[in-house]
């Protein structure tokens, strides 16, 4: 979009959003005093380059625990909203076995379809025009992932996604909404939106979109493993660490008894410093195939790994609480279930409790722990197709291809020259003509979640390369 646009688009979003209430003044008192925005007295539309991009600066100091900004109810799109057009609501009626995300999703696209005559329109016309979850990755940038799980992940969210939407194709049509507003492309935007932006509201399981709100960049709560070391948690306090993990995300907001979505600063903030909002705690795959986004530095990211241990040891475990920290330490529910595998049968009954307690059983077990884990995770980095060195090396690459006017000084950087032929072909291009301004926004956008699909496979295989050292520490200290 292009930025004098973008910026009158801005401009008439914030002087309807003050119309009809929206506020980040404490009070509505306070709110009238500017009435062509609905910004000012707490925050600022601002751009975070390296942050996430348009977001939220404080406007002054602001307070942990302050209201930063409200938003009423009747400003929020949901599907009882939209679903007051008699119309639209005769042809969601017959279909009762919608899911709430079908219905809110299908009420977007309704929306949009109305044009300038919908309600939202200003709030409409500045929603992204495309995302990156997975849903919307092609094979290449699948492929460039190179971890299977995260493979497969991309690969079941499009089958969900081509799922839903055939399942809700022939309500659109008996909508009569505009061609391309019944296509498949159509219906990935309007889903991405949905699970991207939506916030929860107690009366829908879909949520809503809150105009203004959905504004905040994302600000990981942190992870804080009880204890200095992962070997001296507890079974019940390890189970109950994602519990207490997704409470946190009911300090910075929510629906509130009057009628409004309010909204808390998360931590202290100086003048002109981003406000974030926490709205739970994700790994990075999540953050990819929910918004569209990973942070360099997450520290809810975990790598799960697959051993070769006993069914019966792996199984007293969820499967996902099996997998190693961002520091490169085992989870505690990891950590347990190799001390048990490399304890022989006859002895496991006896020492159970230890393990289960976060105990090392013995230092000749922990050594066979330790050299077993480092040795997989070695194995793991061994058999994928690139070394972190050369993932590295192509992330400097790409971000010169996106950043510079041409690419072709770059282009000789052996371990980038394959890949690199891969992604011209995939898009049609030539080595010859690869200058940033023959690019069109599809390749550009396909450069985009190649990054992006880099950066996450990067951030798996330094969190092995630190198990490695973590366990080569832990060795020499019992050696």
């Amino acid at each position: 979009m292009d930025k004098e646009v973008e910026g009158q688009k801005t401009k008439a979003l914030l002087s309807w959003a003050a119309q009809i209430g929206i506020s980040d003044a404490p009070t509505m008192r306070s709110a009238s005093v500017c009435s062509s925005s609905c910004l000012g007295h707490s925050l600022v539309i601002s751009h975070f380059p390296d942050a996430g991009g348009r977001g939220f600066a404080a406007s002054r100091d602001l307070r942990k625990g302050e209201l930063v900004l409200r938003v009423p109810r009747a400003a929020l799109l949901t599907s009882e909203m939209v679903l007051q057009d008699g119309k639209l609501a005769s042809c969601i009626e017959k279909n009762h076995l919608l899911s709430s995300s079908h219905m809110l999703t299908i009420c977007l696209l309704a929306e949009v379809g109305k044009g300038r005559d919908s309600w939202w329109y200003p709030y409409l016309a500045l929603l992204p025009l495309n995302y990156d979850t997975l849903a919307n990755f092609q094979d290449f940038e699948i492929h460039a992932l190179q971890v299977e799980d995260a493979i497969w992940a991309s690969k079941k969210a499009i089958l969900k996604a081509k799922s839903d939407w055939k399942e809700c194709l022939l309500i659109l049509q008996q909508m009569k909404l505009k061609p391309h507003l019944l296509s498949f492309r159509s219906w990935l935007w309007a889903s991405a939106t949905i699970t991207s932006r939506s916030l929860h509201i107690p009366w829908d399981e879909a949520g809503c979109l809150c105009p203004i709100g959905d504004l905040f960049n994302y600000a990981a709560p942190d992870y804080e493993p009880c204890g200095d070391d992962s070997h001296e948690c507890s079974n019940e306090e390890q189970l109950n660490e994602k519990a207490d993990c997704h409470s946190h995300r009911l300090t910075d907001g929510g629906f509130e008894k009057d009628s409004s979505y309010c909204f808390y600063a998360k931590k202290n903030y100086k003048k002109g410093e981003q406000v974030l909002l926490s709205y739970g705690a994700y790994t990075n795959l999540d953050l990819l195939e929910h918004y569209g986004f990973l942070l360099t530095s997450n520290p809810n990211e975990k790598a799960f790994i697959h051993l070769d241990t006993e069914v019966s040891i792996s199984r007293a475990w969820p499967k996902e609480s099996l997998h190693i920290q961002p520091d490169g330490k085992p989870s505690f529910a990891l950590l347990c279930t190799l001390r048990l595998s490399a304890t022989p049968k006859k002895f496991r009954r006896a020492v159970g409790h230890q393990a289960h307690a976060g105990s090392m059983i013995s230092t000749e077990n922990e050594l066979v722990v330790m050299k077993k884990l480092a040795n997989h995770c070695c194995k793991v980095l061994e058999e994928l197709p690139t070394t972190i060195e050369q993932d590295f090396s192509l992330l400097i690459f790409i971000n010169k291809m996106l950043e510079s006017s041409s690419c072709l000084d770059c282009f000789e950087l052996e371990s980038c020259k394959e890949q690199f032929h891969e992604f011209l072909q995939v898009n049609g291009l030539h080595k010859e003509r690869i200058e940033k301004s023959s690019l069109t926004v599809k390749t550009v956008k396909s450069l985009e979640r190649w990054r992006l699909a880099v950066n996450w496979r990067l951030s798996y295989k330094n969190i092995l390369f630190n198990c490695i050292s973590y366990c080569n520490m832990v060795i020499t200290e019992l050696s």
